[in-house]
């Protein structure tokens, strides 16, 4: 550290001037990049806009003494050739992707292909159940013309379970109203056959 006073003076004027010269700098690059920007992404009108902002830029610095004249007058005419050959032809711009746009750019055509693969699978299942209920009334109408049909059999079923609980009640007044038969004896002597001789008479 300094011990004169007029030095340690010094040493807070150069800090002032430095944060002075850093501000003015890092506007001037700023605007030198989006105007090579706009040319790389080949926006001739936003690059002819912002020409005469980057002069002005450039013509501060060299007010302030953060550039010489010379340097700031080279630079200026590099950027201006720079414009004019592509307003001209004589350079081809080819559009450059960052990482940043390709990302995006494949996200958003993943999101696409998702979306379609969805709306066809829903598709695909609406289809399927559209034939199923096609066939479902093509079944019943079938069934309606042969008499077959759900609402029939219902129909037909108490009526059959009627009629199974009737028999038994028709079978014991059946049985009620018949005579007994008379019964058989229990054994009868059974008669010898001709030409054989009886076991007393013998």
């Amino acid at each position: 550290m300094p011990n004169i006073k007029s030095a340690k003076k010094r040493v807070l004027v150069i800090e002032k001037k430095n944060l002075r010269n850093r501000i003015h700098m890092s506007e001037l690059k700023t605007t030198v990049k989006k105007f090579h920007g706009a040319i790389d992404v080949n926006d001739i009108a936003l690059a002819e806009s912002l020409l005469p902002e980057v002069y002005s830029v450039f013509d501060e610095c060299v007010t302030k003494g953060i550039l010489h004249k010379n340097n700031a007058a080279n630079k200026k005419s590099a950027l201006a050739k720079r414009l004019s050959d592509v307003k001209s032809g004589k350079v081809e711009i080819t559009i450059k992707k960052d990482n940043k746009t390709i990302a995006a750019e494949k996200a958003k055509a993943a999101k696409e292909a998702r979306d379609t693969a969805r709306a066809e699978s829903k598709k695909a299942t609406e289809e399927k159940r559209a034939a199923v209920a096609a066939a479902e009334t093509a079944t019943k109408e079938k069934k309606g013309l042969f008499g077959i049909g759900p609402k029939k059999a219902k129909e037909e079923k108490p009526a059959a379970k009627g009629k199974e609980k009737a028999a038994p009640a028709t079978k014991a007044k059946a049985a009620k109203e018949e005579p007994k038969a008379p019964a058989k004896p229990k054994s009868t002597p059974k008669a010898p056959k001709e030409g054989t001789v009886a076991a007393e008479e013998v």
